[in-house]
């Protein structure tokens, strides 16, 4: 967006706190810039395990101190702008308030599938929600979810999100694999995402298992990657290899050193790996939930699998490996994704906003 010319930001990202807790961000720096872009990250107070529900006050004072000794004043801003909703939705609209800044909330999932389950937390996003000038939503699926929730929903708009096709591209599977020193010639099925329980990891694994001389990598990091590895362990020893998260760079290479990614999640926002896994000429084994079916048409390269059973995805995967259409072919589907549609669209979202408040001034969303 900022490249398009039609919109300056200031990015803040606020990271928790607290003596002795949250040590993964304990090497975050206070400012650092990606991309070209300034990004600061001030720490807000987060009471590990029971703070969730102070957890949006504590981080809107964060940012609104941040902006006091950074010396910028409301008026060098149009809009407040927020991914996630929470903490960060239900923040944002205190900080718009406190600024008196139009705001615009963006939902990705979980943040409603999961979190909008949680009386308390709902409660809130409903009443930043209606704070809202506009909110976006990244399928139609998430939407109506949104809408269901209590959200006005004559203020939702879906903007998916898009695929960057300089990072996502076919590369040689050998070259990929050489890169990534998996070993062999062999069938290797892919699988990106936390390790938490509603990414599925467990039925990918079972599923695998299934399939002889068939290898899976997961790529992800989170709290069950003991249990899974000692699943893996159990029903398909030395055939299941877990990395760390990479970067997207580096992830392009676990896409095309594979023969088909699977996603065998339990809900789902809009699923950037189904993109970026087709993008890079790999096809797909997915569940049909959240915005994968808007990705997905009749003609997509990839399988869906309402089942959730081990069988079924074995059979799926099988499938897919003994039909997969060449990378190049595969790619082609990925097209009609790029982010040059959503970034007009989305500059667009926020000059109505802006114009609907006041005339631009020259100033910038926050």
């Amino acid at each position: 967006m900022r490249d398009s010319g039609r919109i300056d930001a200031t990015v803040i990202a606020a990271v928790p706190w607290f003596p002795g807790a949250y040590r993964e961000w304990m090497e975050v720096p206070d400012a650092e810039t990606i991309f070209g872009m300034p990004v600061r990250h001030p720490r807000y107070l987060q009471l590990p395990g029971v703070g969730m529900r102070r957890q949006p006050d504590s981080l809107a004072r964060a940012l609104l101190e941040d902006l006091e000794r950074a010396g910028l004043r409301a008026d060098r801003f149009d809009a407040v702008d927020a991914h996630y909703f929470y903490p960060d939705g239900v923040a944002a609209a205190c900080v718009a308030s406190a600024l008196r800044l139009p705001l615009v909330i963006s939902a990705r999932g979980s943040d409603i599938n999961l979190i909008g389950s949680m009386a308390f937390a709902r409660r809130r996003m409903v009443l930043a929600a209606q704070r809202a000038q506009a909110l976006i939503a990244v399928s139609a699926a998430l939407a109506a979810k949104m809408s269901s929730l209590g959200m006005p929903s004559d203020r939702i708009e879906v903007l998916r999100n898009g695929v960057d096709m300089d990072v996502f591209f076919p590369v040689s599977r050998a070259e990929a694999r050489q890169r990534l020193r998996l070993q062999g010639e062999g069938t290797w099925v892919l699988g990106v995402g936390n390790l938490v329980r509603e990414k599925g990891f467990d039925l990918l694994i079972r599923a695998v298992a299934k399939i002889p001389g068939a290898r899976l990598l997961i790529v992800g990091e989170g709290g069950l990657r003991r249990s899974l590895r000692s699943l893996a362990h159990g029903i398909a020893p030395g055939r299941v290899e877990f990395r760390d998260n990479m970067t997207q760079a580096e992830l392009r290479f676990a896409y095309a050193a594979s023969n088909v990614l699977g996603l065998p999640s339990v809900r789902e926002g809009w699923p950037n790996v189904v993109l970026e896994s087709i993008a890079c000429g790999t096809p797909v084994v997915a569940a049909p939930v959240g915005g994968v079916p808007e990705i997905l048409g009749s003609d997509a390269p990839a399988l869906t699998v309402e089942a959730r059973d081990a069988d079924a995805w074995a059979a799926a995967l099988n499938h897919m490996l003994a039909n997969a259409p060449s990378p190049e072919n595969v790619h082609r589907y990925a097209l009609a994704f790029a982010w040059e549609e959503v970034i007009s669209a989305q500059c667009a979202l926020y000059e109505r906003v802006v114009g609907a408040d006041a005339p631009m001034q020259n100033r910038r969303p926050a």
